[in-house]
């Protein structure tokens, strides 16, 4: 301890109260042996409340005579049964089947989160503590969770350090950093635990994670003040946990099925106008590329001028006429924006003049040079100024354009400001993203409907990921890089978010062809797919022939997958539970696949290994079963590590056994009818083995069901629900298929 710190530990069970469903306890700062020991020593308040089945809310207090703290996550409240019961050794709050132990002996204080006969984790004897700075009178909340032994912490928003952030201290707090540094553009104040739960700290404010590193056998976090909250999310696993802080802070919105396409874009400072644009789209058509998107990044609007939302008369003089010849092409528009407004944007007087910019303490409104001359900030806790945003959207909707890359966000001043609503700087630093991105999607849902909407966001926090989906940046153009960049998507999935893309082939510099055309196949095996640079274009026929063959066989299977790819995002609609999905996440109980980040799960069926070696080789883990490569029809065997050499044409993408893995009768593009000509490709099936799928419509509900069972040499597939349909065996196993129009079966020869 220094020296010039001051603690107050949570040291002794003092006494609790019951009101309603809030249980308050108080833990004394030192042991209470008689009277005299109540006076001139501090308390640590504790109230024990849930909001929902398996969710208990901790909040910890010194002092509460502070200003309350309006700016907090926003979480469901479903108000469930608690109960609570007591004994001489201790005190029980019991919220579903997780339940907070309270220790009442004496000098023996903690609490020990458990569910059902699991201890989840625990805080201890001094664990929970106000601290003060005598130098700087500053007091701090501090709070200790135990670890045990072989427990690994995952997630905290996307992190670009090791995948495992055991030995990590890691500081939620949102920067311009990109990949390669420990900054970052999505900090989430919650970590997943491989034991099957999570905790989410409640603030927006400035946080830090110590994770098993400054005290190794626990995770620390603390805040500035008197007061910390958390909640411990319970779950009989990972994916369940991950699920249930879903929702408590909300689902991933369902994206449109054409967002699932491949989008092309401009780049960032390269040299274009509509012919340039124009002669990227023809080339794609010429190469039989299918293309569902094109972005325009920020220079469709004039320099210095960002935002104005009024495209560059000199380099597009005939906007709307450009965006309906693109949409007579089959193409979705999207636009670059972000909530800045520069000196220049006529936006600028009339922002300032009706009080919608952020305005520093003295009244005035507060500028930077730093990204655009004189840049203000939009004010999105007032009312009017998020209308006023929607508008000048409303009327880009309204000449074409699709859907909005929603760019920055994180870039926030914290001194000398003053929000319309009141709110605490600190607070709103990493909160206005997650006002800016939704006011940006509650547009887009009012304009295209549930279902319809969709924007790429660059910055988020709890609760962001129901505006999907969420890009990963700014990668360079090295395989370090590229795994990097998967790491983030990893730790990121593993923060509720279910739908991920990033910079194929990395946003800084430029690619040689060996990356180019092993970052397509990575890109494409992701729920979202982007073609974006610098300082140069990212055309696959700038790198070399073979990269325009690669990018080209990359999405017409991307294409030719949507009916199961199109149910897994129905699922991460539906559950929280990520498309893209650390290996844990399916085989918790595989301690091989704990620590694995340079591989994934594409949802349930497909595992994906992406190749970082110029030579093609790479090394692979397979969890237990007869595991066939989509690609080669090779079959493997697991529990057990693999290693291959890969052309630019094939790369691990195993099926999972005992699965039913639909492929579409459409290559060119995403949105189809899944149901006509669907092909149920049968993986591996075990004696005994069985499984179940079902293939949604656009609007994501069931149309098609299929269910399949092994016995002996006999497979048994029945499907249900109209559309047409044949089999195959993803094992090159000789077989006779008899099939009718509602099922078929497959007897092994």
């Amino acid at each position: 301890m220094k020296q010039n710190i001051t603690p107050v530990y949570a040291v002794e069970y003092a006494g609790h109260r019951l009101e309603g469903r809030e249980l308050t306890v108080y833990a004394a700062g030192k042991h209470i042996a008689g009277r005299g020991d109540s006076m001139n020593i501090g308390l640590i308040t504790v109230r024990l409340t849930s909001p929902m089945e398996d969710v208990i809310h901790v909040e910890l207090t010194h002092f509460e005579g502070g200003s309350e703290v309006l700016t907090r996550p926003q979480v469901r409240d479903a108000a469930p049964e608690v109960s609570v019961t007591e004994t001489d050794a201790e005190l029980v709050f019991r919220s579903g089947n997780l339940r907070a132990v309270i220790c009442k002996e004496p000098s023996r204080w903690g609490i020990a989160y458990c569910q059902g006969d699991r201890r989840l984790t625990a805080t201890g004897y001094r664990n929970q503590a106000q601290m003060r700075d005598s130098s700087t009178g500053k007091a701090y909340m501090v709070e200790q969770l135990e670890l045990g032994v072989g427990e690994y912490v995952y997630g905290l928003g996307e992190q670009f350090t090791p995948f495992v952030k055991n030995g990590q201290s890691v500081g939620i707090w949102n920067e311009d950093g990109g990949t390669a540094s420990q900054q970052a553009y999505k900090s989430i104040p919650f970590y997943l635990s491989s034991r099957g739960y999570g905790v989410l700290v409640d603030t927006f404010g400035d946080l830090e994670f110590e994770i098993a590193s400054e005290k190794v056998e626990c995770v620390q976090f603390s805040v500035p003040g008197e007061r910390l909250g958390y909640y411990v999310v319970g779950g009989e696993d990972p994916k369940g946990a991950l699920s249930r802080y879903c929702g408590l802070t909300g689902k991933p919105a369902l994206p449109p099925a054409w967002s699932f396409g491949l989008w092309l874009t401009t780049s960032f400072t390269t040299n274009y106008d509509e012919a340039t644009t124009s002669s990227f789209i023809q080339g794609m058509k010429d190469r039989n590329i299918p293309l569902t998107v094109f972005h325009f990044d920020c220079f469709w609007m004039r320099a210095y001028h960002w935002c104005d939302f009024i495209w560059d008369p000199d380099t597009f003089p005939d906007p709307a006429g450009m965006l309906r010849r693109y949409h007579d092409n089959g193409l979705k528009i999207c636009v670059w924006i972000n909530p800045y407004i520069a000196q220049q944007s006529y936006l600028f007087r009339e922002g300032m003049e009706q009080g919608y910019l952020v305005r520093k303490t003295d009244g005035s409104v507060w500028q930077t040079d730093l990204w655009q001359p004189g840049m203000a900030l939009v004010d999105f806790t007032n009312p009017d100024a998020v209308r006023w945003y929607q508008d000048k959207l409303a009327a880009l909707l309204d000449m074409g354009v699709d859907c909005f890359k929603t760019d920055f966000g994180e870039r926030v001043p914290v001194r000398g400001i003053q929000w319309f609503n009141g709110a605490d700087p600190m607070d709103m630093h990493n909160y206005y993203t997650y006002l800016y991105n939704q006011a940006v999607f509650t547009l887009l849902e009012e304009r295209k409907g549930a279902g319809g909407a969709v924007l790429f966001a660059r910055s988020a926090t709890v609760g962001g990921q129901k505006f999907p989906a969420h890009w990963g940046g700014d990668c360079a153009a090295s395989y370090p890089s590229m795994a990097e960049t998967l790491r983030g998507g990893l730790s990121l999935a593993c923060s509720g978010f279910g739908f991920w893309s990033h910079d194929i082939s990395g946003f800084e510099q430029t690619a040689a062809p060996d990356l180019y055309k092993r970052w397509c196949q990575f890109g494409l095996l992701s729920s979202h797919s982007r073609l974006h640079g610098s300082g140069s274009y990212r055309v696959p026929w700038n790198f070399d022939e073979e990269a325009c063959v690669v990018l080209r066989e990359m999405v017409e299977l991307k294409c030719a997958l949507m009916p199961y790819l199109y149910r897994q995002a129905v699922i991460a609609h539906d559950s929280g539970v990520p498309m893209l999905r650390p290996m844990f996440l399916e085989f918790p109980e595989d301690r091989s696949c704990l620590p694995l980040d340079m591989q994934y799960m594409l949802g349930d069926s497909l595992l994906a290994a992406p190749i970082f070696r110029e030579d093609g080789e790479v090394e692979y883990y397979l969890p237990a079963g007869k595991w066939v490569n989509l690609l080669t029809r090779q079959v493997l065997e697991g529990p057990g590590w693999h290693r291959g050499v890969f052309d630019y044409h094939a790369l691990p993408l195993m099926v999972r056994p005992n699965s039913i893995l639909p492929m579409g009768g459409r290559r060119d593009r995403p949105d189809y009818d899944y149901t006509q000509d669907v092909t149920l490709c049968l993986s591996c099936f075990e004696d005994g083995g069985c499984a179940e799928i079902e293939i949604p419509g656009l609007n994501g509900q069931t149309v098609m069901r299929a269910g399949a069972v092994r016995h002996g040499d006999r497979i048994e597939l029945n499907v249900s629900g109209g559309g047409s349909w044949k089999c195959r065996l993803l094992e090159d196993l000789p077989a006779v298929i008899e099939q009718t129009e509602a099922q078929a079966v497959i007897t092994l020869t």
